[in-house]
């Protein structure tokens, strides 16, 4: 798999295409869930695009990593997916990893948030994330906010 960070001017127009069809195939279509996918956070000027293509040049992973104050006060984390074809691999693991990577790089006296779907709380919890939040409905959705205290020594 081929890991690129992106701001939103470096995508191309395919990459850019490829990966809104990813968010809104699996938010959208496979979760039954129609929401406001474009929120202008994509096109903030910090905010990173990470992208996992597989060898055919297909997207199969993607998440977006916000800066300080555009989601939460700490840095973010969110759109996080994995294509349906690469689910199971560990590929979602290896997208957490590098993403939390971008944001400590970038902002690295920074806590890192995320509004995760609660059903995946356990898989944000390996990643070193707990819940900050109780549950509470996103577009019909069960979620729960979580953080990642970064250790500062």
């Amino acid at each position: 798999m081929l890991w690129k960070s992106l701001s939103f001017s470096e995508l191309s127009l395919n990459e850019l295409y490829d990966l809104l069809k990813l968010r809104v195939d699996v938010f959208v279509v496979e979760q039954n869930c129609p929401y406001p996918e474009l929120d202008n956070k994509d096109r903030h000027s910090q905010t990173q695009h990470l992208l996992g293509i597989d060898e055919q040049g297909v997207i199969q992973a993607y998440a977006r990593v916000l800066a300080p104050g555009v989601s939460y006060p700490d840095a973010s984390i969110g759109r996080v997916i994995v294509a349906e074809a690469a689910r199971g691999g560990g590929v979602a693991h290896t997208l957490m990893q590098k993403a939390i990577a971008i944001s400590n790089k970038r902002w690295p006296e920074h806590n890192i948030q995320l509004g995760g779907q609660e059903h995946l709380k356990g898989f944000y919890q390996q990643q070193g994330f707990e819940p900050v939040s109780e549950m509470y409905l996103e577009d019909g959705i069960p979620h729960v906010d979580m953080l990642l205290t970064i250790s500062r020594s």
